[in-house]
Formats: C-alpha cells, structure tokens, sequence
C-alpha cells in the first residue's frame, strides 16, 4: 500500500502544540529565540535564566545554574510532565574556568538528571554543544575523567589536567564532553521513550560571540575568513525546536552540527578531501 501525504497536510504551527517546554537561556541569544520559536510552533515555555525575562515565557525561573543548592530548589520548584528539555544556557571563555565548567557541563547535567524523573515519557532533551566540541575524540581520557566530576571537585579538575592555561580550553572542554555525554545518554531512559540529542552551532552572532573573538583571537579570524557569514540564533532554534518535536522520535544520542559547513570544512582537510 502506497500512502501518500501533500504537503499542505503539515501543521508546522502546531508542531509544539500541547507541549511544555524548559528553555534555559532564555534571556539572550539562541534561548531568546528557541524560546520564541516554541511559542509561535504552539508550546508553552518554562523559562530559566540568572536574567529576568518576560518575553516568549509562560513562566520564567530565575537561577544561577553554577550553584548546586540552587538547581536542586529550581527542579523542586518545576512542574511534573515536562515534553522537553532545552539546555541552551552557557557562559562564554572569558570567565574563570572553574565557573565554564559548573555552568556548562557539571551543572547541565546536574540538573538534567535531576529532571528526568519530572519529564514526561517521550519527552526530548537538547542539548547546546558546539562546533568548539568538534575534536572530542583527540581528548577522549580527559572527558572520561570528567564523568563523574561534581561541583566540589572543579578547581582540582581545571588544575590537574591544565585547563586554565590554554585560552579558551575551559569551554572547548566542556563542548567536547556534553557531545559525548550526549552519544553516550542515547538509550539511558529508552524504557521510558525519552531521548536526548545536541546541536552544534558555528560561530553565532549573539551578545557572547565577542568574548569568543578576545579570547580566539586568530582562530576565530580565520574561521570566519573561511565561512560566508556568522551564524544567526534563527538558524540554531529551528532544529532544536524539531528535535524536541515528535518529528524527531528515533534520533537519539545525536550530534547535528548548525555552523554553514564548517564541521565538513575540517573534515576535508583533516583528511585531505
């Protein structure tokens, strides 16, 4: 049997209907926007940033998502039966390694994990990796290290492995390990159908993008010599907003980068294609 569908049978306004949605970052840049984009695909938005915000939520959360006690109150605070998770907040190369590492890796799954337990079955977890995790597999010991790394462990973790004195290593590092955090989540709740993915952007035109120019320097130069244009957050939120759609049902432990080629640019090179 041959079923045929026309395209004007897809309701892309309702392709987040009925769904509630946790966006962190939702103040700023890619989680303003994804944000903004759950809204008008016919979700609701829980939003959670350290700045207030009442623009694309339902309900906003103010929390510091460095800050251990405080994520543990956030999840108390959060509702039951949550269809997706967007873990869009993160803090740039400019600050101090020890807080790169609590807000965009120890904390992210912190409260990831502490999240679970109130999401729905089915539900979508995103999470925002980063071209910056593109050569995960060149630190693979470094990342297993950083497994079961908590808050109080940090500033020993940064000394050990010398994270604090290579410019920017801080938050490369916690790039590369949300990836393969990531991969390796791809069947930790399949009884219950919840998925996760990630979306690596290229470099994007948000309010952070000039700390990374100060701290790249050269290295960010001559990857924009070489891409046709910065990144916009409308390009990024329309895929996290289709991987935490149904749509998306059997992608899991996923990487999509989101860099206008940039990820098959490296690759021809690396390999000479």
């Amino acid at each position: 049997m041959v079923e045929n569908y026309r395209i004007a049978d897809w309701k892309p306004k309702k392709l987040l209907k009925g769904k509630t949605i946790i966006v962190t970052g939702c103040s700023s840049g890619i989680g303003w926007e994804t944000a903004k984009m759950v809204k008008k695909l016919g979700g609701d938005v829980l939003g959670v940033d350290r700045n207030m915000t009442t623009e694309n939520v339902d309900e906003f959360y103010k929390a510091d998502l460095s800050d251990k006690l405080t994520i543990q109150a956030l999840v108390q605070a959060l509702p039951d039966g949550v269809d997706g998770l967007a873990n869009i907040a993160g803090v740039p190369p400019t600050l101090p390694p020890e807080t790169v590492l609590k807000v965009n890796l120890v904390g992210l799954k912190y409260f990831t994990e502490l999240m679970v337990p109130k999401l729905a079955d089915g539900a979508s977890i995103v999470n925002l990796a980063s071209l910056a995790g593109f050569g995960w597999a060149d630190h693979v010991n470094q990342i297993k290290a950083s497994y079961d790394l908590d808050f109080d462990g940090v500033p020993d973790f940064v000394r050990r492995y010398g994270i604090d004195q290579e410019q920017g290593r801080s938050y490369f590092f916690t790039k590369e390990a949300l990836v393969v955090w990531t991969m390796k989540m791809r069947w930790e709740w399949r009884d219950r159908a919840i998925r996760m993915n990630s979306v690596s952007p290229g470099p994007v035109d948000t309010p952070i993008m000039k700390d990374f120019v100060e701290t790249l320097g050269e290295r960010a130069e001559e990857d924009m010599r070489v891409m046709d244009r910065p990144g916009l957050p409308t390009d990024v939120a329309p895929i996290v907003c289709f991987l935490l759609s149904d749509m998306s049902a059997w992608m899991r432990g996923l990487d999509i980068p989101v860099d206008g080629g940039m990820s098959s640019h490296l690759h021809c090179h690396i390999h000479d294609l």
